[in-house]
């Protein structure tokens, strides 16, 4: 099972979404406060669930309603997804993947292990 793990930055509050084994699979931007955090974290547990597909590594893609997971090549040449709210917004970011198929069981690991998944703070 997954699990949010809160921790302190410089400059604020900031999420994982880590997998059972540990690894993380998704990372939140950093927030202000905890409360604005911990709202990051319901919006990704609500979202993540029902978000469709949006590649944007096929030539004419068809753009999909928010939410979203948008699956796009970094200037690194490396595949990345990003969960975007209702509204729009970036709620979460993944690490960078070689391999697209990759990138898409990443996607398939968020949706996954948000179901349940406990919100602890890092130690």
């Amino acid at each position: 099972m997954g699990k949010f793990v809160i921790k302190e930055t410089k400059t604020g509050v900031k999420f994982d979404l880590k997998a059972g084994n540990g690894e993380i699979i998704a990372t939140s931007e950093v927030y202000k406060t905890e409360a604005a955090c911990k709202n990051g974290i319901a919006s990704v547990t609500k979202n993540a669930a029902v978000a469709n597909v949006e590649d944007q590594t096929v030539e004419g893609f068809a753009t999909a309603k928010n939410p979203k997971f948008q699956i796009y090549v970094d200037k690194g040449g490396e595949y990345r997804f990003r969960l975007t709210a209702t509204n729009g917004q970036v709620i979460a970011t993944s690490e960078g993947y070689k391999a697209k198929k990759s990138c898409l069981n990443g996607i398939e690991s968020v949706k996954k292990n948000v179901v349940d998944a406990p919100t602890v703070k890092a130690e």
